[in-house]
């Protein structure tokens, strides 16, 4: 009986028997390979060798996983991302080096036999026998690139990876008849080629045009000899033989590359010699994969590209179809994003809110007619290092979008959807209302779209400031922004056609879901998001006509083929005349109403500030007829936190205010997005006034002169700290609701009250 050797392994003859046994299975695999499949070995039982017939096509062409460009408009790269960092390159853009030296070290006889090298299986053996151990695989190139493509296949699904890996009989001989087959379909030159593109060469590199960025900064039909040496002898161990963590054993190997291209007369053995002798010189680029590797702060607008291409059915019918695409990449996507835009909104964002402030700011910008968004920005960077301040949280957009739970609360921005619609429905700007300071409105007096009342419960809503009383048109209660007019405006325009309007011009929640039909949306009770707010005030600049947004202008694959991308939608959603009339009333806003910190100078603008309940979020939405832009500033992490008594950006503030810190945000995103020469002005109409009144406060203040004064707003975006005006001061907690611009009142349609957790 043959004895085991002292290390309880196999003796030398039990080896040999082993390996003439698995010799003798390939002879059989290779003599038997055409018959039936339930002959060969008895195997098919066992489902190994089911499907031979043909071969599967993605053996003949593998659809490799490849880098995929992310562009902006003008074409500028703005990102590339990857699942596998590859480029597919055609044989003759790698170097003749490279070529020989992976033939050398891996099937030096690849051109001389066929799938299955049994010289090899012979060498081998032999000396394995003679080492005691498994010194030499027999694998050919071919049978290699057969197990690679299955490997490809499986991705990062690890169970599939292990079942293309496993060490079994059923797999090995799979293999060898796809690699028979694939020899005869596509012959030597096309294997090589799909081999040194589906290869793994470590340091995330897959591919030799990858590897070739990656060690030496260059393309691979440049590589040296030595260098091509260093990239052959990786394959067989990437960690073990990477030269950017171990030189030492990276040039053992790379010389033995050297010596056996020399042995099969690839290269003379001088020029072995000289190369040995040469040192492993890197020049290593970095891997710069993701959104985060993206220019001008525009990781967010790239994430969402990613978020588009993952959620939109024009890529693919089931998650799993898009996913796959955006997977296997090899794309070049061209999007919307205006690099000038970019640029002014990221410097914007991060002008007057720093990324380690407690609170965020949110800058994005829509044009107007046709949807595309041109810029997103965010005070905070976009990445995954907590202590450097980064996020992946997009503030502009909705959660499924890859946004913050809810959105957050619009306040008084909500109030010119109720104005147009009651504009559509006939009620003239002229329209006066007088009211106190305080109003109580039966919420029965409102009714839904299904004709129910919309509530059994008084609503209590009241003014910024105790002076707020008397008598106001369309046109001052929008520029001084007072709750109660627009609380009896929409009474009288109906809630149901307030609705409807907001529906139509794009407003939607953060969240996804139906706007709950209570009065106080026309105070901004409901969350929203800064993009769905751009889109709905570009809907007043393009003259009542709404586009849905979007990101993506084209994307061609890796062949060049156009694939279908979704475009933007437009329909209209109030009369030319009624968006006239509103972007003449809200021009007043940023004269002299309470966006004057924000006006331009130099143009036709318009816009709406708006501060929620316990000024937890506050807005800036304003437009150009050309350029429409939403700034949101709030707490982004956690429990939101009031912006009272606090400093952002290096700069204290007794009480934030939409006017008075994302006025001027919104100020310098469209300063530097838009373009000197290019005025476009709105559309001229005459707007009718009402008879106005305004009563005294206690001092013998006029609101008229509070209204023109830059350092003071409307509403919600008062700056006076006097006491008794209704403001907040120190250690005075008043109840939820008793101040405008927020929910109004208890009114219970909170819809996730202002909350932003992640």
């Amino acid at each position: 009986m043959p004895k085991k050797r002292s290390g309880g392994g196999l003796t030398t003859t039990q080896q040999a028997a082993k390996f003439l046994g698995v010799a003798a299975l390939s002879g059989a695999v290779l003599a038997g390979i055409a018959l039936p499949a339930a002959g060969a070995l008895g195997l098919a039982a066992k489902g190994t060798v089911e499907g031979f017939d043909e071969i599967p096509s993605n053996l003949k062409t593998p659809p490799l996983s490849q880098r995929t460009t992310i562009l902006d408009r003008d074409g500028g790269a703005i990102a590339t991302v990857y699942s596998r960092d590859r480029t597919v390159v055609p044989l003759t853009d790698i170097s003749p080096y490279m070529q020989d030296a992976i033939i050398a070290i891996e099937d030096s006889r690849f051109y001389e036999h066929g799938a299955i090298d049994l010289k090899g299986i012979l060498r081998a053996m032999n000396r394995n026998v003679q080492t005691g151990g498994t010194a030499q695989g027999a694998s050919t190139l071919t049978q290699q690139y057969v197990k690679n493509v299955f490997v490809e296949e499986a991705g990062d699904d690890q169970e599939k990876v292990a079942q293309a890996t496993e060490q079994t009989i059923g797999r090995k001989v799979r293999e060898l008849k796809y690699a028979i087959q694939v020899e005869e379909e596509l012959g030597k030159k096309k294997i090589l080629e799909n081999y040194l593109n589906i290869t793994f060469f470590g340091q995330q590199a897959y591919g030799i045009e990858a590897a070739s960025q990656r060690y030496f900064s260059k393309r691979a039909k440049d590589l040296k000899v030595e260098e091509a040496a260093l990239l052959a002898g990786i394959v067989q161990s990437p960690s073990r033989y990477d030269p950017v963590n171990d030189t030492e054993e990276a040039t053992k190997r790379r010389n033995i590359v050297l010596t056996r291209m020399a042995a099969t007369k690839a290269i003379s053995q001088a020029e072995a010699e000289k190369a040995i002798a040469t040192p492993i010189k890197l020049k290593v680029s970095k891997p710069k994969n993701g959104c985060i590797t993206a220019v001008s702060g525009s990781g967010f607008f790239c994430d969402y590209v990613r978020k588009t291409i993952l959620t939109d059915p024009a890529f693919g019918k089931t998650e799993e179809d898009r996913s796959k695409l955006w997977n296997l990449g090899g794309l070049t996507i061209r999007t919307t994003l205006d690099p000038r835009a970019q640029q002014a909104a990221n410097d914007a964002a991060t002008a007057k809110v720093s990324k380690a402030d407690k609170f965020a700011a949110s800058v994005v910008q829509v044009q107007p007619g046709s949807g595309k968004i041109l810029s997103m920005g965010q005070s905070r960077p976009y990445g995954l290092d907590q202590k450097q301040n980064e996020t992946v949280l997009n503030l502009a957009v909705s959660n499924k979008m890859g946004g913050s739970t809810y959105g957050f609360q619009v306040g008084s921005t909500f109030k010119p959807f109720t104005a147009a619609a009651a504009l559509e429905k006939g009620i003239s700007p002229a329209q006066t209302f007088s009211s106190g300071w305080k109003l109580s409105l039966p919420e029965s007096s409102f009714r839904t779209c299904d004709g129910a009342p919309a509530g059994n419960k008084p609503w209590d809503l009241q003014n910024e400031l105790e002076s707020e009383k008397g008598t106001w048109d369309m046109t001052s209660a929008l520029g001084k922004s007072i709750n109660t007019y627009f609380a009896l405006l929409e009474q009288k325009a109906g809630l149901c056609e307030t609705l409807t309007m907001a529906k139509k011009v794009g407003y939607e929640r953060g969240d996804g879901k139906e706007i709950l039909e209570r009065p106080a949306v026309t105070l901004g009770s409901v969350d929203s998001t800064p993009l769905s707010m751009a889109s709905a005030y570009a809907t007043f600049a393009n003259r009542g006509t709404y586009c849905t947004p979007i990101a993506i202008e084209s994307i061609t694959d890796p062949q060049g083929k156009k694939l279908p991308v979704p475009k933007s939608t437009c329909s209209r959603a109030m009369s030319e005349s009624t968006a006239d009339t509103i972007n003449q009333m809200l021009k007043g806003v940023v004269e002299d109403g309470t966006g004057v910190a924000a006006g331009l100078n130099d143009r036709d603008n318009a816009g709406k500030t708006g501060t929620t309940n316990d000024r937890k979020d506050a807005w800036f939405v304003g437009y150009t007829p050309n350029l429409s832009t939403a700034v949101w500033v709030g707490d982004d992490i956690g429990e939101k936190s009031s912006m009272f008594n606090v400093t952002i950006g290096g700069q204290y503030y007794p009480k934030v205010c939409g006017g008075c810190l994302p006025g001027p945000i919104w100020r310098i995103a469209m300063t530097g997005a838009l373009n000197a020469s290019e005025t476009p002005a709105f559309n001229p109409i005459s707007v009718p006034r009402g008879k106005e009144k305004e009563d005294k406060d206690e001092e013998g203040e006029g609101d008229g002169d509070r209204g023109r004064d830059r350092n003071r707003g409307g509403d919600e975006d008062r700056e006076d700290n006097k006491p008794g005006r209704g403001d907040r001061t120190p250690g005075i907690q008043l109840p939820p609701g008793l101040i405008g611009g927020g929910d109004g009142g208890g009114d219970g349609d909170q819809q996730g009250g202002g909350r932003s957790g992640p």
